[in-house]
């Protein structure tokens, strides 16, 4: 495969975003192999440079397949939405909002149009989109309107777990609810929907023989039916769907132990039920080092999983771990562009 054109997207502009896009393509600037290119204002991103400390060029360039200038040169797709009139930090502004949406659409029309292949997001505000007029309640819905996509899901991806290059996977029933809501929403046919989702995405992220654990819902996976019934009336009978139609599924397993099983290797990825029963276990063990995928998608799109961090924005006190993780993985999943392409619609 050719070297990977990326499209970083700096996030909210007055966020840590444009800090944390400078510390990362600055990290990365001349290496073989693969290039980076920040979307998003120039003057933000000059920003960022300056309040990370950086002795770094930032080049805007009109074409991402420029070639890179080396060592020291930040190079930067200027979406022109806020000239030099760049809010202030941490603040919440419809201005920064549209430019984050802004950078959005460019770098997915990029990727559509196989100008890059892949995008890397940075850390946008909701308050932010909203008051720009968006109505997604976040990224991930933005890009599914924006490829034409009514199914997308999330997959982190653990790095550098106890297993010998061992990357768990963590998929998603439910996401964005209430745990009430979400509870209501684990259902035998969207669980095994879930769990079909799941070992696609693992098979085409380069699993072909995809292990998947399923965490229970309730406490001691519901002690067959003491501490709650999800478990046989809804879970239980998802798993058993989807041995039969030949995946190498386990579950369900209750979920203070499956997350366990799967950092030391035992499972490829471990389908949680609702939206904290994989965020927290995942950033307990690397908050700078878990990374967000975007499954369902015709294109590659890899993300911060942070928030804007408002109240050190600009302070130079934004760590870009995650940041750089998720461009390494975006740069390390570039050559499954074309199974994401054939699977997903494009």
């Amino acid at each position: 495969m050719t070297r990977p054109v990326l499209a970083v997207t700096v996030g909210d502009p007055v966020s840590i975003g444009p800090e944390i896009t400078a510390r990362t393509l600055a990290e990365v600037a001349g290496q073989p192999g693969h290039h980076g290119i920040a979307v998003g204002d120039a003057e933000a991103l000059r920003r960022g440079v300056k309040a990370a400390g950086l002795d770094a060029e930032v080049r805007e360039v009109s074409d991402f397949a420029v070639e890179p200038a080396g060592e020291g040169v930040i190079d930067v797709f200027d979406i022109g939405v806020l000239g030099a009139d760049v809010p202030d930090w941490g603040v919440v502004d419809p201005r920064a909002g549209r430019a984050a949406v802004t950078a959005i659409e460019v770098a997915t029309r990029a990727a559509l149009d196989g100008e890059v292949d892949g995008i890397v997001t940075g850390p946008i505000n909701k308050e932010a989109i909203w008051q720009a007029g968006s109505t997604h309640l976040g990224h991930t819905e933005m890009l599914g309107e924006l490829t034409g996509v009514s199914q997308q899901d999330t997959m982190f991806v653990l790095r550098e777990t106890a297993a010998e290059r061992h990357h768990l996977r963590i998929f998603f029933t439910t996401r964005h609810v209430s745990l009430r809501k979400a509870i209501d929403q684990i259902t035998e046919e969207n669980v095994t929907r879930s769990i079909e989702k799941a070992v696609t995405a693992l098979r085409v992220f380069g699993t072909p023989e995809p292990r998947l654990a399923v965490a229970a819902l309730n406490p001691h996976g519901g002690e067959n039916g003491a501490f709650g019934d999800e478990e046989i009336v809804h879970i239980g009978p998802a798993c058993d769907r989807a041995r039969a139609a030949g995946h190498a599924v386990s579950g369900p397993i209750p979920a203070d132990t499956v997350f366990h099983h799967g950092l030391t290797g035992r499972y490829d990825g471990v389908l949680s039920q609702f939206h904290d029963q994989g965020h927290i276990p995942a950033k307990t063990y690397d908050f700078s080092g878990t990374i967000s995928v975007t499954i369902g998608l015709p294109i590659l799109r890899t993300s911060v999983d942070h928030g804007t961090a408002f109240d050190i924005a600009g302070t130079g006190k934004a760590d870009h771990g995650t940041m750089r993780s998720a461009y390494l993985a975006a740069v390390e999943y570039s050559p499954f562009v074309p199974m994401i392409r054939e699977t997903y619609g494009r």
